[in-house]
Parts: structure tokens; sequence; C-alpha cells
């Protein structure tokens, strides 16, 4: 009563690489102005959002040296 049966069975290596495959040409990458739009702002998004960490963590910082003092 508390077996159950295993009906799945594994797909063979061959048919795993094909699908993969498959599926790999359908990718669609973008081309390298849009690449580099992209990767310009990540990196312009990522330095603006340190410095406002940076900013919050020093005014903690200063805020909690404040009150033990």
């Amino acid at each position: 009563m508390g077996e159950t049966a295993n009906t799945t069975e594994k797909a063979p290596k061959k048919s795993w690489f094909k699908g993969l495959k498959t599926e790999f040409s359908k990718i669609v990458w973008p081309d390298k102005e849009s690449l580099a739009k992209q990767s310009v702002a990540v990196i312009v998004i990522s330095i603006f959002l340190g410095v406002i960490i940076s900013i919050l963590d020093l005014g903690i910082k200063y805020g909690i040296e404040v009150l033990i003092k």
C-alpha cells in the first residue's frame, strides 16, 4: 500500500542533448549596440546604488556613534 511504482523513465542522453541544442538555437542574442547600452546602464545603476548605500551606511554609523556617546 505504501509503495508507489516508478513509471517515469529517464530519457536517453542523445535525446536530452538534441533538445538542448534545439532550445539553444531559439535564443535571440542582442546586437552589439543594445548590448553596449544595457551594459552601460547596469554599470551606472550599480555605481549609483553603491554610492547611495555607502551614504546611508555612513549616516547610520555616525548616528549610532552619537547615540552611544
